[in-house]
């Protein structure tokens, strides 16, 4: 039998604690889902609301872009405004190429933010990168910030990857280009936290990432860092894509290293489409979490996928239905059935896998099939409880999985 990881053994258990706000990561603590905004900081208002509708969904942490004075300006009535409104997520401040000057610029950005992140291949070329990387990092160290050292594949300090590659050329069994761009990520994270220690920055201030946008060579990465620090890592793709494809890849390459353990923290690199939901990238965090048996967030509902057994539409209507009313009362059930997140719903279409599933599940209904009796045996807490009939089944069943919810978490 395959066994879901001991998280107790697990890489992730032996990282250090990091706050962010009131957010704990690494440590052991459960995986923290965030996300970032795509608006103009410096345009209050959308940015206020883009960071609720982000929150509302489960952000539990939102990264917002400070790239310039007013951005910086625009940062603590942002805060305000959100605390005004009962929204008190983290906000994290995406700084390249002048934060060190910002953050000095903007003393009171700097106080508000709850973490910094800042990328060491976007913060100048020899002496003036150290100089730019210190002064950010020792207001970092001076104000009790942490940092998300965060290197991309697509800003990485050339100099560094040229020195790589000249050494590759040298070897008599070279590596590949991508090897050697991966050594090179994992070189400057690694060196960028040394710098930051140097400093005076702690490594319970500190959380790293390594990004890059090919699946296989962001795995190997993260692999190697869990093997050198203890540091917390964020995981993600630099740019997952669009539609399917970016869903596909995003859940591939963060499955494969949360279920060996790795990742303290997450985010779905999605493209949203013109006019998209912004909020599908912290939905599909959530979900890669939830199906890998890590962290539960909202009820599921299993559903067979139908065959010759099923022409009827009937099991796929209810299920969608069921889908439906469950998003539709998961907030109010967050406030007053606590626990209800756990719920597990079964529909099926027929007679071979249903009344199994159905059983299985903490309440399900097995719909007739093809040529089967017009009965469907619902089963609650593995036992059957009723059978429905006639054109209001999927109306009575509703009402029993709402019965169910109230009953089980109500008190």
């Amino acid at each position: 039998m395959i066994e879901m990881m001991d998280m107790e053994k697990s890489p992730r258990a032996k990282t250090h604690r990091v706050m962010v706000g009131d957010v704990v990561v690494g440590g052991g603590n459960p995986v923290v889902v965030q996300s970032m905004t795509d608006t103009d900081t410096a345009d209050i208002h959308a940015t206020v609301e883009q960071v609720k509708l982000l929150a509302d969904a489960g952000s539990e942490i939102v990264r917002i872009t400070v790239n310039n004075d007013a951005a910086a300006s625009a940062v603590p009535e942002i805060a305000k405004r959100l605390s005004d409104a009962g929204c008190n997520v983290p906000l994290v401040g995406d700084f390249h190429f002048i934060g060190h000057r910002l953050l000095r610029d903007h003393p009171e950005c700097t106080r508000t933010l709850a973490k910094f992140r800042i990328n060491p291949g976007n913060v100048g070329r020899g002496k003036r990168h150290d100089e730019n990387f210190n002064a950010f990092i020792e207001i970092a160290r001076d104000q009790g910030k942490p940092v998300r050292i965060g290197v991309n594949a697509g800003s990485l300090d050339q100099e560094l990857l040229v020195q790589k590659m000249d050494e590759n050329a040298r070897r008599t069994d070279p590596l590949s280009g991508d090897e050697v761009e991966r050594e090179a990520l994992v070189e400057s994270a690694i060196a960028s936290v040394e710098a930051a220690l140097d400093v005076g920055l702690p490594e319970s201030s500190m959380i790293i990432s390594c990004k890059v946008s090919r699946l296989s060579q962001m795995v190997e990465a993260y692999r190697t860092l869990s093997k050198l620090t203890d540091i917390p890592l964020h995981l993600g793709l630099t740019e997952a894509g669009m539609g399917q494809k970016g869903i596909v890849t995003t859940t591939a390459a963060l499955s494969v290293l949360l279920y060996e353990g790795i990742g303290d923290t997450i985010r779905a690199s999605l493209t949203p489409e013109v006019g998209g939901d912004r909020a599908k990238e912290v939905k599909l965090c959530q979900d890669i979490l939830q199906a890998l048996g890590i962290r539960t967030f909202r009820p599921s509902v299993t559903a067979c996928p139908g065959c010759g057994r099923t022409t009827s539409t009937l099991f796929r209507e209810l299920a969608s239905d069921i889908q439906q009313q469950i998003d539709i009362n998961l907030p109010d059930w967050k406030s007053r059935y606590p626990g209800s997140e756990t719920l597990k719903v079964a529909v099926m279409g027929c007679v071979v896998n249903g009344p199994g599933e159905s059983r299985a599940a903490d309440i399900g209904i097995s719909l007739p099939g093809s040529g089967e009796s017009p009965r469907a045996p619902v089963f609650v807490d593995g036992q059957r409880e009723t059978m429905l009939s006639g054109p209001t089944i999927a109306e009575d069943f509703t009402k029993m999985v709402n019965d169910y919810v109230e009953n089980r978490w109500g008190a």
